[in-house]
């Protein structure tokens, strides 16, 4: 019977076949040579998955790499069927002689990784239908409340979700990025920003989250599933 995952049960489930656990799903990157290559190797996955495919996966085609995620949208988790899917894809690939691999380390452009749009909002149920119509987003399967965060319906923008102000805080930025990483790729990432001209503002929520900014005060915070499970 297909089982929802802790967080903990599904990093440790896929890490050792170049997947990483990220915001709910499980991703990871293949690079390829052509577009022709990464069209092949995203069917000969879909053929594989067979009818869990449009329940499971997303693919994200490009001429030098596929990007593979996967959840199950039916429950908006991660859950065990996910993880057999991704050991599929990550064999799938081994026999085309490709590799599944988090893009972790300095040789690459970067990680996989998810990114969010966090807005500070003291009235979240006024603002949220203004942020809805403008960028033409949607409720999350599940999340339908004044308060829930937003997503892009066709999955190409970042999703938002609304950070509850106690009191008005003029001389700070209200909107920030936040950058969900490998858990093994967060202090990587944090060094390089910092070497970049950042400073760290607090470290408090770590591993949870690390705020960043940059010399301007402009925030952003690097995430990772870890230190969110009480």
């Amino acid at each position: 019977m297909e089982q929802i995952l802790s967080r903990q049960e599904a990093s440790e489930a896929v890490q050792d076949y170049g997947w990483r656990f990220l915001l709910g799903t499980l991703r990871t990157s293949v690079r390829v040579r052509s577009l022709a290559r990464a069209v092949s190797l995203a069917a000969d996955t879909v053929a594989v998955c067979g009818d869990d495919a449009d329940r499971h996966l997303q693919v994200d085609v490009r001429p030098d790499r596929v990007v593979f995620t996967l959840q199950s949208l039916d429950r908006v988790a991660v859950t065990t069927r996910d993880v057999e899917l991704a050991r599929q894809i990550s064999a799938t690939a081994d026999r085309s002689g490709l590799l599944a691999e988090p893009e972790i380390g300095a040789g690459a452009p970067r990680s996989v990784q998810l990114l969010e749009i966090a807005i500070d909002a003291l009235n979240i149920a006024g603002i949220r239908p203004f942020w809805k119509a403008v960028l033409g987003y949607a409720d999350e399967a599940g999340a339908e409340g004044p308060e829930d965060p937003l997503i892009d319906p066709v999955g190409q923008g970042p999703a938002i979700w609304f950070q509850q102000m106690d009191r008005a805080r003029p001389q700070r930025n209200r909107i920030h990025f936040d950058i969900c990483v490998p858990h093994d790729e967060a202090p990587r990432r944090i060094e390089t920003a910092l070497a970049a001209g950042g400073r760290l503002v607090s470290a408090i929520r770590a591993p949870a989250f690390w705020v960043l900014a940059d010399l301007e005060g402009n925030e952003a915070c690097v995430t990772t599933w870890q230190g969110r499970d009480s």
